[in-house]
């Protein structure tokens, strides 16, 4: 092992309003007083109450949302969910939309943060490869 994952940075023109998408998609603090982070208006972070790697959001002036399904996007954020309507529901509120939707079938759907970058909400028990 060369290291461990610190934390992953989701660029963005707007860190408090992305840092406040995320906690109230997963709960957490926002920018917690942590010697490792130097918050300011161009950085943010939420931590988490399970120790996961912290999430943190660096502003970008110029900032082109990844566009779903381009060789451009690198990667997305899979969000395990109990209940896949109820969370499909809160995600538009906080300010996401929809990618892609899915057959019923379907164990997950595709959305886009407030500043483009797709995640997918993931029903608990699935056990539906991609």
């Amino acid at each position: 092992m060369i290291g461990s994952l610190q934390c992953v940075v989701l660029d963005c023109p707007d860190v408090m309003e992305l840092a406040t998408f995320y906690q109230g998609l997963l709960g957490g603090e926002i920018n917690r007083p942590d010697p490792q982070w130097a918050i300011s208006d161009a950085w943010a972070t939420l931590h988490d109450a399970s120790g996961a790697p912290v999430l943190a959001f660096q502003g970008v002036a110029d900032h082109r949302p990844p566009v779903w399904g381009s060789p451009e996007q690198q990667f997305h954020l899979d969000v395990r969910v109990e209940d896949l309507e109820a969370a499909h529901d809160a995600v538009l509120a906080l300010g996401a939309w929809r990618l892609d939707e899915g057959g019923a079938d379907r164990a997950w759907r595709i959305y886009a943060d407030p500043a483009g970058h797709p995640f997918c909400l993931v029903r608990h028990s699935a056990r539906q490869l991609y």
